[in-house]
């Protein structure tokens, strides 16, 4: 089974793109939510994690607290490695479980949608890269309507990632989403069927 990459930036629509794909019937596995059931309620990774870092980490439903944990470890470069070393492993083998049962169901393709897919070194190993991009003004007037954060922290958000100009360096495919979601799904269709000829797989398999 081909696995090949989809990333973008903050604000891009790399999520627009994912949910085109998977309209057609591709399998796509969201690093996103794959980090957040291998620390789900009642799993082993969330009781690692209220075993290193107290009670506090968890909200009064018993879920964690995801800001409460990044105010803990993100000023303490020792406490983020404490972290990772929690997460990070749990992440890796919810992935690779959920890509070798895939396989093991025939399917011939899938996509790995991951936000930090350059920047986490993973452009080699999920080639051909697809790159959702939008200008820099797009992306910060889409992070402020989407999280309702100001402008100056929708920047801060967007500078603290490796601009996206960088990522659309390395791409295989680049999506362009500044325009509407229609046109962006053509543009999907187009870059999803050219990775299936490519692939050697008939893209009737994902009907448009």
């Amino acid at each position: 089974m081909l696995v090949f990459g989809l990333t973008g930036g903050i604000g891009s629509g790399k999520s627009t793109v994912a949910a085109r794909f998977r309209e057609r019937g591709l399998p796509v596995v969201d690093a996103d939510q794959v980090a957040r059931d291998a620390v789900a309620p009642g799993s082993d990774g969330l009781a690692e994690l209220v075993a290193a870092f107290g009670p506090g980490v968890l909200d009064p439903d018993g879920a964690l607290d995801r800001k409460r944990l990044a105010a803990v470890v993100f000023a303490d470069a020792a406490e983020r490695k404490r972290l990772e070393a929690i997460v990070h492993p749990r992440v890796r083998a919810l992935t690779i479980a959920r890509f070798a049962a895939l396989a093991g169901a025939g399917e011939p393709l899938a996509c790995n949608e991951v936000p930090l897919l350059v920047e986490s070194g993973l452009a080699a190993a999920l080639r051909p890269l697809v790159v959702v991009s939008v200008p820099e003004a797009v992306q910060l007037e889409r992070t402020v309507a989407r999280d309702g954060c100001t402008a100056d922290e929708a920047r801060a958000r967007v500078r603290a990632q490796l601009p996206l100009a960088d990522k659309v360096a390395l791409a295989d495919h680049v999506i362009d989403n500044s325009g509407d979601r229609a046109a962006t799904c053509r543009r999907a269709d187009e870059v999803l069927d050219t990775i299936c000829t490519h692939a050697g797989v008939d893209p009737a398999r994902y009907p448009r």
